[in-house]
């Protein structure tokens, strides 16, 4: 499978500053092209470790969880990774190799590759390779279950089988890699995929926040009102109730990786 990752640098003098971000009340465009060197932050407790940080809680944007592309060069990472007790973490692999370590058992990812881990776990990220790591980590507070604790998952998205959404004839698909019936996780991250010309027919209009990574291929979103030409690279944030469907484009597959917030109450007191 084939995962678009950035690599940071710098456009040309000559270029032109026209790009397609965009930022209104419904939905956040951040093309590839603004993954630039410019942009990027090191974070506490993480050694040669650059990040770009595609959402966050802020008003008018996320609200639900941050998500962050990760850049671990050789011999980087970090043994206390998330600093706050009460969140959930996930991490997919998009270049390179990265060892995950969860309450003492190692697991090294490749392409393809993710984590979940719960709150409060004792976890390490390394790259033990000799190339740069690029991956995603997702980070949300995680909303508890009474006897629903969750557990730590690990896998590569290659060896689940995607589902095919009904009568598309598996031109759309979904590769789940968090039980969506498990009441233990309230979030879902999954590999959406589109054969060429496949489309969402419709405009979804739901209650789930969305976070989307084009990991390949190009589209175009009906989101709101507005129709959003996409492409590998590119990151989509979708608040809840943003009406949206989508064109796959061609002439390759058009996948991306999809964060959304499920199997919970609405809570109106809290």
């Amino acid at each position: 499978m084939h995962y678009y990752a950035p690599h940071g640098g710098l456009p040309q003098q000559t270029d032109m500053l026209t790009d397609r971000a965009a930022v209104t009340e419904a939905y956040t465009v951040i093309p590839r092209g603004v993954l630039r060197d410019i942009v990027t932050s090191v974070l506490p407790e993480w050694t040669a470790t650059r990040s770009w940080v595609l959402a966050r809680p802020v008003a008018g944007f996320s609200t639900t969880f941050a998500q962050l592309i990760l850049e671990v060069s050789p011999g980087g990472g970090s043994d206390a990774p998330e600093p706050e007790p009460g969140v959930e973490g996930f991490v997919f692999l998009m270049e390179g190799t990265l060892a995950v370590t969860i309450a003492g058992q190692r697991h090294v990812l490749t392409p393809g590759g993710f984590a979940f881990v719960p709150p409060g776990a004792d976890w390490s990220v390394r790259n033990d390779g000799d190339a740069p790591a690029r991956f995603h980590w997702i980070r949300k507070v995680y909303e508890p279950v009474a006897g629903h604790p969750p557990e730590p998952r690990v896998g590569n998205e290659n060896d689940i089988a995607p589902s095919a959404m009904p009568g598309t004839d598996d031109a759309w698909r979904t590769t789940r890699m968090l039980d969506p019936e498990d009441l233990a996780y309230d979030m879902h991250v999954n590999v959406v995929t589109f054969e060429p010309g496949a489309v969402i027919p419709f405009a979804e209009t739901h209650v789930m926040e969305h976070g989307i990574y084009v990991l390949e291929g190009k589209a175009v979103y009906r989101l709101n009102q507005d129709w959003v030409e996409v492409q590998e690279g590119d990151f989509m944030w979708l608040r809840a109730f943003c009406p949206q469907a989508c064109y796959a484009g061609g002439p390759s597959l058009f996948r991306y990786l999809l964060y959304k917030d499920v199997n919970r109450q609405i809570m109106l007191t809290r």
